[in-house]
């Protein structure tokens, strides 16, 4: 496997890892809200603070729309679409399904790809998700299609789309969990995107002027997006991000509620999630990305030591003044060649005397082989070393 490739592997499972962690184990009372399923992220650590049914299969309505934007923010980083290329409103964009949101795009004229952005996740323009998917992959199916991969490689194992706007269909799923890893990598993938459309208040198209129904933009300063979704199968739901500062620290918190019994409830168990995880825990760096936090023995190799650490800063959420212990476990035997970004070691880290987390470490900088008397007389080392040990 290519080194480009297996760094990206690695980032993504640090991802999935990061969505099934646990904060300090001291206890904190979790809020006790009636939505069907929820779930809040500490998105900076990539911690889970608390969850109630986060792995129960659910419809994501409009929540779909987060995976269609991933999409097309791709299409835009990778040069395939400009936010200024025009997509040509088709027959079938513009007949969405009568009574439900959009953003009243008209067949035959044209919209930009930034319009129809701002049509799908401000307005949650069903047309707008039709459009996009056409302009940017040519037909629906084939952007459904691009969707469903990119679940796959985001390791979102209980999810599955069926349509780009999340209209009611059997074949499009999702959990709490997996919608949370989804609105983390939108953050951290596209940060010059994201909270560009989601978090703008009111957008105005065709003369007629729709608000974001993310009511929490007017409630809290902090709220920077990020996407709702109602039908009546599905109930009310939000995913909501809100950004503050905890000392030098930007915490960035991701709270998913989903199946409520109406906007204000999924407004205010939302509010409560975000206030209940701000108040309760702080994020700790442990280190900064690209700093060595130890050097292990390197056998057969050009060097005999290699520096290892995070790529990434790397954070913990616990409680104000928790106990904070860092254990350091090289892999051993280490045998070059390494290549950069190899995982090379773990990090233990206890909190207040208990298991906390457990991290993998990488080498930070390549170690290639000896030459040929070098890898001879280190295996012979190597073989004492063992024989002693």
């Amino acid at each position: 496997m290519p080194i480009s490739k297996m760094v990206a592997a690695l980032a993504c499972a640090l991802c999935i890892a990061a969505a099934h962690a646990q904060p300090s184990p001291a206890a904190v009372p979790v809020p006790a809200l009636p939505a069907r399923a929820w779930l809040l992220l500490d998105a900076t650590s990539g911690q889970v603070l608390g969850a109630h049914d986060p792995d129960k299969r659910i419809e994501p309505a409009s929540l779909t729309k987060m995976m269609t934007a991933y999409v097309v923010f791709q299409a835009l980083r990778d040069h395939a679409v400009g936010r200024d290329t025009r997509v040509t409103v088709s027959t079938r964009a513009w007949k969405v399904a009568p009574g439900s949101s959009r953003m009243f795009l008209e067949p035959g004229k044209q919209a930009t790809i930034d319009e129809l952005l701002y049509g799908l996740l401000v307005q949650s323009g069903n047309d707008a998700a039709i459009a996009l998917a056409e302009g940017v992959a040519g037909s629906v199916e084939a952007f459904v299609e691009r969707m469903n991969q990119e679940a796959g490689e985001l390791g979102l194992a209980s999810t599955h789309f069926s349509n780009p706007h999340g209209l009611p269909d059997p074949q499009t799923y999702s959990t709490a969990r997996d919608l949370s890893v989804l609105a983390a990598r939108i953050v951290r993938d596209f940060p010059d995107l994201a909270g560009t459309y989601d978090a703008t208040r009111q957008y105005t198209y065709n003369g007629i002027t729709q608000p974001n129904r993310n009511r929490l933009l007017w409630l809290d300063a902090s709220v920077d997006g990020m996407k709702t979704g109602h039908t009546e199968s599905a109930g009310y739901s939000l995913v909501a991000t809100a950004r503050r500062a905890s000392g030098s620290i930007q915490r960035r918190l991701i709270s998913v509620v989903v199946g409520t019994a109406s906007d204000r409830d999924r407004t205010r168990q939302s509010r409560e999630l975000l206030e209940w995880g701000f108040r309760n825990f702080e994020t700790v760096r442990l280190y900064a990305g690209g700093d060595a936090v130890g050097s292990p023995r390197v056998w057969k190799g050009a060097r005999s030591a290699v520096p290892m650490g995070f790529q990434r800063d790397t954070y913990i959420t616990v409680r104000p003044g928790a106990r904070i212990e860092r254990i350091l476990h090289p892999a051993s035997p280490l045998i070059a060649p390494l290549a950069a970004g190899q995982r090379v070691g773990e990090l233990e880290v206890r909190v207040d005397g208990e298991p906390a987390r457990r991290l993998p470490l990488v080498a930070l900088q390549p170690v290639p082989a000896a030459s040929w008397f070098g890898r001879a007389w280190d295996g012979l080392r190597l073989w004492l070393h063992e024989l002693g040990a």
